[in-house]
């Protein structure tokens, strides 16, 4: 099949399309490298340099005809989102938008929308959350992604566009930036091997659902050809929190620091962890990689990348 990935040049988009590659598809990657890095695409992919805000990159994506799009780029700072929600919107919503107009018009079977477990929700009522669970986010990143399930709705419902939304977890791994992702696994590790002291911010205990980024990879390749339009969580289940993370990882890098703790951020959500049982269900999708396994393999990738 002849599939576009959007961000395919950044942490989770690059594994991605090396796998649909693997998988003996014509891949496709769209980025404007704002985030991503140029050595991340397989050399097999054909490379389009875009932002999908622009007019030209939509007429791109129409003349090429995709059979499936895997969507994968945003701006992927939630505090950035809330310091500056109109820039989170322009790129979130309104690149979206002309991404799924340039679908419905070069007749794009399938959309695949990396959407936000962690942030759709906001503070849940129960836990692990499901799918079932009022839609309710904290943030301006949370409401985008929310927004633009909702326009792949209303283009299914419209023009008969298929889509599956994977309500990611929180998902690390090799590759992951450590600047401008912001994920705290990257950031820790990084900080760790240079020798620098990590900061927790508050007191450590707010709990995320970590997913290693193999197993998200595997969700997103059960999802191709999915025959109907539906919200699956992708996570594990599990609730680890900040504090738990910095004593694994300081124990992988053998460093001595103890854990200094900051100012807790303004508006952060306390809690998270996503229920699989519908991708078990649905996908024939559950998390494989434990937290203990997949924080070694990470630590490992970072070490070789960022030993001095």
């Amino acid at each position: 099949m002849k599939i576009l990935v959007t961000g395919g040049a950044g942490f989770i988009g690059s594994w991605l399309s090396e796998s649909l590659i693997a998988a003996g598809h014509e891949v496709f990657v769209l980025d404007d490298l704002s985030t991503g890095f140029l050595e991340n695409v397989p050399k097999r992919a054909t490379f389009h340099l875009g932002d999908l805000a622009a007019t030209e990159t939509a007429d791109w994506i129409e003349a090429q005809r995709f059979e499936v799009v895997y969507h994968q780029a945003a701006q992927l700072d939630v505090r950035k989102s809330v310091a500056d929600p109109v820039f989170d919107a322009q790129v979130n919503i309104v690149g979206s938008l002309r991404l799924l107009e340039a679908c419905q018009k070069s007749g794009v079977k399938q959309v695949i929308f990396a959407s936000s477990g962690g942030t759709v929700y906001g503070e849940p009522e129960h836990m692990p959350t499901s799918e079932e669970h009022a839609i309710r986010p904290l943030s301006p990143y949370g409401i985008a992604k929310s927004a633009v399930e909702m326009y792949l709705d209303y283009y299914h419902k419209q023009y008969g566009l298929r889509y599956v939304s994977l309500r990611y977890a929180n998902v690390y791994g090799p590759r992951q930036n450590p600047h401008g992702e912001a994920g705290v696994i990257a950031i820790f590790s990084q900080k760790l091997i240079r020798k620098a002291q990590p900061v927790v911010n508050g007191d450590g205990l707010q709990t995320r659902d970590y997913v290693f980024v193999n197993d998200v990879v595997e969700a997103n390749l059960k999802a191709l050809n999915y025959p109907d339009s539906v919200c699956i969580n992708i996570g594990t289940g599990i609730e680890t929190n900040v504090n738990q993370l910095f004593d694994r990882l300081n124990e992988l890098a053998g460093t001595p620091f103890v854990r200094e703790h900051g100012p807790a951020k303004a508006g952060e959500q306390k809690r998270s962890s996503l229920s699989f049982e519908k991708a078990k269900e649905v996908l024939d999708w559950e998390p494989k990689v434990s937290l203990h396994t997949g924080l070694q393999e990470t630590y490992e990738w970072f070490h070789q990348r960022y030993m001095p």
